[in-house]
């Protein structure tokens, strides 16, 4: 949902170059049979499966099989990578979600929390406040990215680290260099 810690995992930089945020399409997007909690003591929520209930989030695509794998380090192994559907919003009513038309369904990969429901807090996980109060301090350099980054410098014989093109990352996967 927060372009900057998409951007920052993806690129390096909260604020990536025009020609590396146009390769990304965002959209606001709906997930059905899902809710949002905030793990204890983080400042990150995850999503479980809960029938009756809905997770307003984002519908992304250009990403590269280089920019899931920085994602799959970044999300780390309390999440799985799990195909969903999702609902395209068409229109974007307010933060509870009235005024919200849906529309397109699509199938994507969404991170599920896998480590236990006692990990979570019981409320909503609140994307307004973590936007005032956090942001700041995800979108910079902070111990949040350190796998993520350690994994891309790691890249040496990768002349983009890692953040090159979809061909340019499974050529190099391929080449039996990764870890």
């Amino acid at each position: 949902m927060a372009p900057k810690v998409l951007h920052r995992v993806c690129y390096g930089n909260p604020n990536p170059q025009p020609w590396q945020s146009q390769l990304l399409t965002i959209k606001p997007a709906i997930l059905h049979g899902f809710c949002r909690h905030q793990v204890q003591g983080c400042d990150y929520p995850a999503i479980i499966p809960q029938t009756n209930s809905t997770v307003r989030g984002t519908f992304v695509t250009g990403l590269t099989e280089g920019d899931i794998h920085r994602l799959d380090i970044f999300e780390g192994s309390d999440y799985t990578r799990k195909k969903v559907k999702v609902r395209v919003l068409a229109k974007v009513g307010d933060d509870s979600g009235k005024g919200s038309v849906e529309g397109d369904e699509v199938e994507t990969e969404t991170y599920v929390w896998t480590s236990g429901e006692d990990e979570l807090e019981p409320g909503e996980w609140d994307f307004g406040e973590f936007v005032r109060e956090k942001m700041a301090w995800w979108a910079g350099s902070n111990e949040e990215y350190r796998e993520v980054d350690e994994a891309m410098q790691s890249l040496s014989a990768d002349p983009t680290s890692g953040r090159g093109t979809g061909e340019q990352y499974h050529q190099w996967l391929n080449s039996g260099q990764s870890n």
